[in-house]
């Protein structure tokens, strides 16, 4: 009893504690729940590897696969995807470790990983040859399954694509600065008790701070946009699938299949990218033989995204061309 009382204060104070982080804890978000609010009527899904993979296929014609990047999800594309669908047949994906997806069921997230997945996800929809969209993420699996699977690609077009960094440069230029802090969901995320608490923390103040890193302007940062890749963060098993991306072994650099990329390449940036410098934008550019760059100013990480009506007629005006 004398033992109970003398421990009281502090297993109160446990208590408290315990039961705070209790009411403060993002709880996971059941698919289904997320299903209902986050699918179109034209989605899909169909089983890869073990996943139930979400897709997007609407409008006809010469089929064009969108890949978006870390953290995102097929929503990024839906600018895109409205115009593009008057004349062609457009197929967005929900990555693994993403969106309605959720979590690779072996973990592997590497870039092998990932194009093994593009391979057979495209045989499974029978689709021979097509154009390919990604940015960020997206483009480094884009760009390495064209290098592969040269004969499957028609077109090839990377914003803002990983993958295929230059040596660090000083930035100089007004367009690389932009107010605000610097720190991001990727860096915390790597520090040892505080990645932990991810998996029950993550509130939408991070989310925000993070959009407002890959746009270059932060009024189009809205609320609802907050809310939805909040949503797709909170999805059953996407926190952990995240953690396990980043502790994923990259592998060999395999920058050099560039080179070997013989494919009609769009390489389109945003000017103000603060997560993948425009330098890399100049070095895809020197190292596809086949390629064109545009530079979009005022834009950040996700051109798509921020700059959808500006960003797709350039890309459309890339399909029409005949490059070869």
């Amino acid at each position: 009893m004398r033992k109970f009382k003398r421990y009281r204060k502090l297993l109160i104070f446990l208590a408290l504690i315990f039961l705070s982080l209790f009411f403060l804890a993002d709880f996971d978000i059941p698919v289904e729940e997320l299903k209902e609010k986050y699918t179109y009527s034209y989605s899909k899904f169909v089983e890869i590897d073990g996943m139930n993979v979400h897709y997007t296929d609407q409008g006809s014609g010469f089929p064009i696969i969108l890949l978006h990047g870390s953290g995102g999800s097929l929503h990024t594309w839906e600018g895109w995807a409205n115009e593009l669908k008057t004349n062609y047949r457009v197929i967005s994906i929900d990555l693994p470790a993403f969106g309605l997806t959720g979590r690779h069921t072996r973990g592997d997230y590497s870039i092998n990983s990932y194009t093994k997945f593009l391979y057979d996800f495209v045989n499974n929809l029978k689709l021979d040859r097509f154009h390919l969209a990604g940015n960020s993420l997206g483009g480094g699996i884009a760009w390495n399954f064209t290098s592969d699977y040269p004969e499957r690609v028609d077109k090839l077009l990377l914003l803002d694509a990983s993958g295929n960094r230059p040596k660090p440069k000083k930035q100089t230029t007004e367009n690389t600065k932009k107010k605000g802090s610097s720190f991001s969901v990727f860096r915390l995320a790597r520090i040892p008790v505080i990645n932990k608490l991810f998996l029950y923390f993550t509130p939408k103040s991070i989310i925000r701070n993070n959009l407002e890193q890959v746009y270059y302007d932060d009024s189009k940062v809205t609320d609802t946009l907050v809310e939805q890749y909040h949503d797709f963060a909170l999805r059953e098993g996407n926190r952990q699938a995240f953690m396990d991306r980043l502790t994923t072994t990259r592998g060999n650099d395999t920058s050099h299949k560039l080179k070997e990329i013989n494919n009609p390449t769009l390489i389109l940036w945003g000017e103000n990218d603060r997560w993948i410098s425009v330098n890399s934008a100049y070095k895809f550019n020197e190292d596809i033989p086949n390629s064109k760059l545009v530079i979009m100013k005022k834009t950040g990480h996700l051109p798509m995204e921020e700059k959808p009506e500006e960003s797709v007629k350039i890309a459309m005006n890339f399909l029409a061309e005949d490059l070869e």
